[in-house]
């Protein structure tokens, strides 16, 4: 009986004794944090080219922080609840985290998770059309989703505090990763039709669908991370389907879901970083579905539930290792905008001085967007676009500020060099839509392809984006997924119970 208690405190104290290190020689360091940035009510709801504002509250919109040291260098990911982050955000946010803690702004990942349930990060920014004529800005201001100053400024200070809490928790700690498979919850939702061209959402079981336009991408990435006592910290899941399904008012979207599931086991403290991965052409709605849809919060539920579900499975699975370096590279370039013809600006400025109940609202929505972006490039004819690629251990995240085609984050994987690989889409900044080339060949089109002043950038941009990330990754070495040691050969004698032959009396 001794002896047994002796064992028992012995697992207790050594929880991982396959990559049990002294707490001499342990390097690695993680810290968790997050914070409410929930918008209130009456503020703006983005998500669409026109206004719309929130009359209730599902659940709360959060930072998240994960910050990973390995003695040299620090990394941090923040998953942020929102459509998107403008790139003065990104950048005012990186400025105040090196300010409290030193940590470089090329070391700081800011991903959105695309919540059309959010608060009022844009699309139109205040003042990027000041410079233009009172129609075009009663049109940006008053007629478009915008950004809400006061509500920036909470988002902002909200990550902020996030990081440096998650900063000031770092502990010597075991990390675990892996990823898993979740194929029943995200589908592409551009097709390719019998007529030849190319249409998002075509409608429910069409008949006039030949076949998916483009991929999805079902692996469920993980990183769990735990103390040296075997306590679980927190943890980062990546997937890539757009958050879409809302639930019904203020709401993370179905990430609260995938939160509930693996804070159902660890633990409603346990942050969970989610950084969606490129689905610019990938949601929740399945066209080829025989099925009645599920209603909004239930749909929510199920796509959260069933990714959470496979995360916690790779969570309970993985082997945990404290030998893990972090690194980072980035780059950041200029890029070309389309630029939409005379006659397109001419065409559209006389639907919008029509009369707009008269006008078909989709029409109107399109020509507003068409003048808007004609100022636009008056004042930023190039954006400014971050790829960034952040390392922990055998894992990469590479990251775009775009709402990057699914297709592109299978190219990465494939040429990145890591045996994880992590997409982030909507990451320090935001450019709308990139769609591949082939969207705007011969059998081309659909929405994702409008030219507005939301998507706008030059055709190849999103190769060239994909091009640098596999550079960047290329510039690290990659670790090794911290993996169970071998057996002992077989010694001895089998299990004196169990071998036996058969007793019939």
């Amino acid at each position: 009986m001794k002896r047994f208690l002796v064992l028992a405190l012995m697992v207790l104290l050594h929880p991982f004794p396959n990559t049990m290190v002294s707490a001499g020689e342990m390097i690695f360091k993680a810290g968790f944090a997050e914070r409410d940035i929930s918008p209130t009510l009456g503020q703006e709801q983005p998500g669409g080219y026109g206004k719309a504002f929130h009359q209730s509250f599902h659940d709360a919109c959060k930072a998240r922080a994960a910050v990973f040291d390995d003695g040299k260098k620090i990394v941090v990911l923040v998953g942020l609840d929102a459509l998107g982050i403008d790139r003065r955000s990104a950048t005012r946010i990186r400025n105040r985290i090196f300010a409290r803690t030193k940590i470089p702004g090329s070391g700081v990942l800011i991903g959105a998770s695309h919540s059309h349930s959010s608060g009022p990060v844009g699309m139109v920014m205040p003042g990027d059309y000041d410079h233009s004529t009172p129609f075009i800005q009663d049109l940006a201001y008053n007629l478009s989703s915008t950004a809400d100053l006061k509500y920036l400024e909470k988002m902002e200070t909200g990550v902020v505090e996030a990081v440096e809490e998650a900063f000031n928790k770092r502990i010597h700690a075991f990390a675990g990763m892996g990823k898993g498979l979740e194929n029943q919850v995200a589908f592409n939702r551009r097709f390719f039709m019998k007529g030849g061209m190319t249409m998002t959402h075509p409608g429910q079981n069409n008949p006039e669908i030949a076949g998916p336009a483009g991929p999805v991408d079902p692996e469920v990435g993980v990183i769990g991370v735990w103390s040296k006592e075997g306590k679980f910290l927190g943890c980062v899941v990546n997937f890539s389907c757009h958050a879409t399904t809302n639930p019904g008012g203020i709401s993370a979207n179905y990430v609260y879901y995938l939160e509930k599931v693996i804070q159902g086991y660890y633990g409603k403290d346990k942050p969970v970083v989610f950084l969606n991965g490129n689905s610019g052409d990938v949601t929740q709605v399945d066209n080829r579905n025989p099925l009645t849809n599920r209603k909004p919060e239930a749909w929510a539920e199920f796509v959260g539930g069933r990714i959470g579900a496979e995360a916690f499975k790779q969570l309970i699975s993985m082997e945990k290792g404290a030998d893990l370096q972090v690194d980072y590279q980035t780059r950041v370039v200029e890029m070309k905008r389309r630029l939409p013809s005379k006659p397109h600006i001419q065409k559209s400025m006389g639907i919008l001085q029509g009369v707009r109940q008269k006008t078909d609202p989709t029409e109107w929505a399109f020509a507003k967007e068409t003048v808007l972006l004609d100022a636009l490039i008056q004042k930023f004819p190039v954006a400014e676009v971050e790829i960034q690629a952040i390392q922990v251990g055998p894992a990469v995240f590479i990251s775009n500020p775009a709402e990057f085609f699914c297709a592109f984050g299978l190219d990465l994987k494939q040429k990145s060099g890591f045996p994880l690989t992590f997409p982030v889409s909507l990451a320090n900044g935001c450019v709308g839509y990139v769609p591949t080339i082939e969207s705007f060949g011969p059998r081309g089109g659909g929405y994702e392809t409008r030219l507005t002043s939301y998507s706008n950038l030059e055709l190849g941009s999103g190769e060239e984006m994909v091009k640098i990330g596999v550079e960047l990754a290329h510039k690290m070495k990659a670790g090794r997924i911290p993996a169970f040691a071998q057996a002992a050969a077989f010694k001895g004698l089998p299990w004196s119970y169990g071998s036996v032959p058969p007793e019939k009396d």
